[in-house]
């Protein structure tokens, strides 16, 4: 099977090539939330690219739970054309484009000055970064049946503006990732305790996306392959959710793995577990493709056209990448005319894993802010530099957000 040949999922969509740019958190929102000229711009650069499906960074189901001060927000149609300008310059390409919708249960920042909601009243254990997230309140049935009703919502006006589809993002230790673990599920209800209870939440909302939308409209899922945490979500207990997803109408799962307290999805354990320098998520696919009947999509640190290739010929149906193509956004039409390009940004090697994968996303968002100027991505940037430059960003988008949400609450929206 080729990288570049054609993969139908399972509601007929057709994706032009096994590539996909998988999800990054570019935190570019404008002062309302919606999606900024710059944002729009970095995607015309990815839509250039020639990566068959583009999958969004975080879109957030509600206004006062976000993984960062300046993400995008989806709750209504008040700013749908700006969505509409999106969609269609992500297309442009001739890939398809779907919105990664997401609630960050407790994975909040403090100091965006919100209440912090999750399964169960268990904090963030990042040692002394812990304190940067607040203690989370245990969620109650009425705010639970709010969430449900949110990624609907999303879904539904994502396809509003003409998205093909949407990935709905059940990994990383979000909410729904939180549900799912029994470190940060320890409720005793009806979405607590058995494997089947804490993956309710989950498959309910694919039930009710997959209702809501359009039989041609896509709905995936990310998910943790695992935790990478001991007594954490486990590949086998991915292996049993996959099994529950199969006969919900879900077109592609993505699998990666990791959370806040233990970023694996930057290549990196709690329990030292070796991962492979690349495509590190491989050998659970492998595993899991053993029961899926949707196709399977593998994302983690694929930057050389031949790991991408072994992804394929595994069985795999995509290989998702995210840090190579904001390195280089033209990657795939440059595999296709059979040059052999590695991107690589400068190696992290901080004993302090947390802080690492900080400044890891921090020199992937220094390349995201280049490519939305149109300028040269800087792949040599010192992390620290990157770390700093992050850092005032988010200061200034933070008091942004602060003053947004009060003055949301106070009109009454």
């Amino acid at each position: 099977m080729s990288l570049f040949s054609s993969l139908e999922l399972p509601n007929g969509q057709v994706i032009p090539n096994r590539i996909a740019k998988a999800a990054m958190e570019e935190n570019m929102a404008d002062e309302n939330h919606a999606p900024s000229g710059e944002l729009i711009a970095l995607y015309r650069a990815w839509a250039r690219g020639g990566a068959g499906l583009i999958i969004t960074g975080n879109v957030m189901v509600d206004a006062r739970a976000m993984t960062g001060p300046a993400g995008v927000v989806l709750e209504n149609d008040l700013h749908l054309d700006q969505f509409r300008t999106w969609s269609s310059t992500a297309q442009s390409g001739g890939g398809k484009v779907w919105m990664q919708i997401n609630h960050p249960g407790r994975q909040m920042p403090a100091g965006l000055g919100q209440e912090t909601v999750a399964p169960s009243a268990i904090p963030l254990d990042l040692g002394a970064q812990s304190k940067q997230f607040p203690i989370p309140r245990e969620m109650t049935e009425a705010e639970i049946a709010d969430v449900m009703q949110r990624f609907v919502t999303a879904s539904l006006l994502a396809e509003r503006a003409g998205f093909d589809g949407v990935e709905i993002h059940g990994a990383h230790g979000y909410l729904l990732s939180q549900f799912l673990s029994p470190l940060s599920n320890r409720r005793g209800d009806r979405w607590g305790g058995s494997l089947e209870n804490r993956a309710h939440l989950l498959v309910e909302i694919v039930k009710r996306v997959r209702a809501a939308v359009s039989p041609d409209f896509a709905v995936a899922v990310k998910l943790n392959s695992a935790d990478f945490q001991r007594g954490g979500f486990s590949p086998e207990d991915a292996r049993s959710v996959v099994g529950m997803l199969a006969p919900l109408g879900v077109d592609l799962v993505e699998l990666s793995g990791g959370s806040y307290e233990a970023p694996a999805m930057m290549g990196e354990a709690r329990d030292d577990r070796t991962l492979a320098r690349e495509a590190y998520f491989l050998e659970f696919a492998r595993e899991i493709a053993q029961v899926a009947s949707m196709p399977l999509m593998v994302t983690g640190g694929i930057r050389r056209q031949d790991v991408a290739r072994q992804v394929i010929d595994s069985g795999v149906a995509m290989a998702g990448i995210a840090t190579a193509l904001s390195i280089d956004p033209d990657l795939p039409n440059q595999w296709k005319a059979g040059q052999d390009i590695v991107p690589a940004l400068k190696p992290i090697t901080w004993k302090n894993k947390p802080v690492a994968s900080l400044a890891h996303m921090a020199a992937v968002r220094y390349q995201l802010v280049r490519l939305s100027q149109r300028r040269q991505t800087a792949p040599n940037v010192s992390p620290v530099w990157a770390l700093v430059v992050a850092q005032m960003h988010a200061r200034r988008a933070t008091h942004a957000y602060r003053r947004w949400i009060s003055t949301r609450s106070a009109a009454g929206t």
